[in-house]
């Protein structure tokens, strides 16, 4: 077998290993996980989630998760834990260790410190017979018949399932609390996605300038108004309100038809009645305006008046695009 062909077996059998063990996880959910959701969410304290080795790695992304849904959490290194970081974990919370074996040595110093503090523990491991099995309040079976390394020593399956494990509890957690996508834009601000969810039309359009014309301007003005406002569009308005736009196309194919556009006024050549978009909007709306109808501008709008210009260059910009 070539190299190319070994590769991509070996790549396809580990997938298929590790998504048949995450599979079989679903057979693990019981009372146990229902009454460990129950626990943290009727808790008045955070989630302070430790590991070792790897696992602890698993339990600063599962930290990172819940934090972005909405439940307060905490990571501390189960080695540091016993060398002063249990200082970290108040009266009210919840801990959660995370232990393929449930043997580890760190795990056997930490757990009874942990219950002689009276603080409800979460396992999530792969033998509930372990130590930290027998000792936990709940456990959540994180059971993999075998590592995806070929020797069954590297954390590979193991690892993958104690991070999906992570995943149900942070989606039944904000399911329960009603986390909803304004509240997910409070704790995401930055970056693209975070902007999808928070930034509105008017975020955008007040950054540009507001090309504006009357019916009876005529074409020259309105060629200038258009290049001064450097939008390639401008709303044709009447006491305020949006009665047509004049694109830039407009123009073309206006000079196209005629050789003397001197007596043309903005009313000859416009589009009436064109697409445009509440000024409170979500950015994302104009985006899927604009794509829905091939368009490169939308018309603002504000209390039922012209407020301005949105252009498909404002979304790229700001990486809604």
């Amino acid at each position: 077998m070539s190299t190319t062909n070994s590769i991509i077996k070996i790549a396809k059998e580990t997938i298929t290993l590790e998504s048949n063990a995450i599979a079989n996880l679903s057979n693990l959910i019981d009372k146990d996980f229902a009454d460990a959701i129950e626990l943290i969410y009727n808790s008045k304290g955070r989630v302070i989630i430790t590991g070792i080795g790897k696992s602890a790695i698993i339990a600063n992304k599962i930290v990172a998760t819940l934090n972005s849904t909405g439940t307060p959490s905490v990571f501390m290194h189960a080695a540091d834990a016993i060398h002063g970081d249990l200082g970290l974990i108040l009266e009210d919370d919840v801990v959660i260790c995370i232990s393929k074996s449930g043997n580890t040595p760190e795990i056997k110093v930490l757990v009874p410190l942990i219950k002689n503090a009276k603080n409800k523990m979460i396992a999530i491991t792969s033998n509930t017979e372990s130590f930290l099995g027998q000792q936990a309040d709940y456990i959540l079976n994180a059971y993999v018949e075998k590592e995806a390394c070929p020797n069954n020593l590297a954390p590979t399956t193991s690892t993958t399932a104690q991070l999906v494990i992570g995943d149900a509890l942070a989606v039944c957690l904000l399911e329960l609390r009603g986390f909803s996508s304004k509240d997910f834009a409070k704790y995401h601000p930055g970056g693209a996605l975070g902007k999808k969810l928070y930034l509105r039309v008017n975020d955008l359009s007040s950054q540009n300038e507001k090309p504006e014309v009357s019916p009876n301007t005529n074409i020259k003005d309105v060629i200038v108004e258009i290049s001064e406002k450097r939008l390639g569009v401008t709303a044709v308005t009447e006491n305020k309100k949006i009665i047509g736009i004049i694109t830039d196309g407009d123009l073309r194919r206006m000079l196209a038809k005629s050789d003397d556009f001197t007596n043309l006024v903005a009313s000859d050549i416009m589009s009436p009645n064109p697409k445009r978009i509440d000024e409170n909007a979500m950015a994302v709306d104009a985006m899927e305006t604009m794509e829905e109808n091939g368009i490169s501008q939308l018309l603002v709008e504000g209390n039922g008046n012209y407020a301005g210009v949105v252009h498909v260059h404002d979304l790229i910009k700001e990486g809604i695009i």
